[in-house]
């Protein structure tokens, strides 16, 4: 389309409006940059300039109030530049925050928790939002409004669950109401409190948290069961340790790794993967011992458990399993072995203890001079408050040098039926 220009008047108009335009929009384009380049230098000539050619620019008057709080020390005119930023722009919680912090400075509590309100509705999801306004309100003694808060972080960041329920616990140690009121149904709080009631030994309470867990049907990584398995072995609570495993099984694809009427010792011919954890194989590196899963030698499936010792001072093997059991039951144990050349006095043993009174059940002769396969068999009765045995490889007599090597398979542990010999 042409534009038909009818005089030198109108051209004349033409080219001076262009012009006004231009010029009005470079000394906007030159004003912001500038007043940009002021507020970078963070000085207080510099801000107060910039906030003065972009007065209508709320990030301005925040940073001239930061600089006034924190640097000037000067809380007064802080106060002034932060009640303009929110309103210029009330949506930003940040610029609310500050407001608080200088309101509590200058003890104006009710205009504090005002401000704190305000940035709770400018950004009511955001993780560090709530942990500001949380801690808020614990200072102000208000519970409720806290825990409101901690909820949504614990919602929200997989990275503060811990920290968000230790306080949550000092403001309100009921788990029920934890549980009821500010622990969403996801597994990394739930795994949190659970850690946390764990460190603090609340036996009960983590207790009531696995099961919400449980419940929940999510998955999670088989490194917390091992703990939480862990944790109630070493507080003689072996009835609910196995029930705790026998609970996640499903959910974390462990089912194999169940004990059966068929053979209570897990993992026994060393088939599957060592979990190092629950009711699995465990181990711990022990000096002079090394272990190793051998596929060349093996007498039930299709792989063995090599240990080769090459010490001069070893105490145990380094491997073992908790293997849950009734008290005043009689067990028939079995279990397979070979033998390289094992130099030094005695030699390794299975042993089967009572974890909790280290009552000696069984404990094999030297488990040496054997080129081919060998047996080891035992029956034996617990006693009246037996309920979880350790089986392991110990080293007899204990500390002396011993060098060689020994597989290890084929492992099995049931109940003596009645009438049997």
């Amino acid at each position: 389309m042409k534009v038909v220009l009818g005089s030198r008047n109108q051209r004349f108009w033409l080219i001076t409006l262009s012009l006004l335009i231009t010029s009005t929009y470079m000394t906007l384009v030159t004003r912001e940059y500038v007043a940009a380049h002021l507020a970078s230098r963070a000085q207080l000539s510099s801000l107060q300039i910039a906030a003065k050619l972009e007065a209508g620019n709320a990030e301005y008057r925040h940073e001239l109030g930061r600089y006034l709080e924190l640097i000037a020390r000067n809380p007064s005119a802080a106060l002034e530049q932060y009640r303009l930023s929110v309103q210029l722009n009330p949506y930003v919680a940040r610029y609310w925050f500050d407001l608080s912090a200088v309101l509590r400075l200058m003890s104006y509590t009710n205009e504090e928790k005002d401000a704190v309100e305000h940035a709770i509705r400018a950004d009511p999801v955001t993780p560090g939002v709530a942990w500001e306004a949380a801690n808020f309100y614990l200072v102000q003694g208000d519970t409720e409004s806290a825990l409101r808060e901690f909820r949504v972080v614990l919602q929200n960041d997989p990275y503060l669950p811990y920290a968000a329920l230790q306080l949550c616990w000092r403001a309100n140690p009921d788990v029920d109401a934890l549980l009821r009121k500010v622990v969403p149904p996801r597994v990394e709080a739930y795994l949190a409190f659970l850690d946390l009631l764990i460190d603090r030994k609340e036996t009960v309470g983590a207790a009531k948290v696995w099961s919400a867990l449980m419940k929940s049907t999510q998955r999670f990584e088989p490194v917390y069961l091992f703990r939480y398995v862990k944790y109630l072995v070493l507080q003689g609570e072996a009835e609910q340790a196995r029930l705790v495993w026998q609970q996640a099984s499903g959910i974390l694809g462990l089912s194999s790794y169940l004990a059966s009427p068929n053979n209570l010792i897990v993992n026994g011919t060393f088939g599957l993967d060592i979990l190092n954890g629950g009711f699995d194989w465990q181990y711990l590196k022990q000096p002079g011992v090394s272990l190793a899963l051998d596929p060349s030698a093996f007498h039930g499936g299709y792989r063995s458990l090599s240990i080769t010792f090459d010490g001069p001072g070893v105490t145990d093997a380094g491997i073992y399993q908790f293997i849950a059991v009734q008290p005043n039951t009689e067990y028939e144990f079995s279990g397979y072995f070979k033998a390289g050349e094992i130099e030094g006095a005695g030699g390794p043993r299975f042993a089967i203890h009572d974890v909790y009174s280290t009552k000696t059940y069984f404990e094999s002769d030297d488990l040496k001079d054997a080129e081919f396969w060998k047996p080891v068999n035992a029956d034996f009765t617990t006693g009246p408050e037996t309920k979880l045995l350790v089986l392991r490889v110990a080293r007899v007599p204990a500390g002396s040098p011993i060098r060689g090597k020994l597989w290890i398979d084929d492992f099995q542990l049931v109940q003596k039926q009645s009438g049997s010999k």
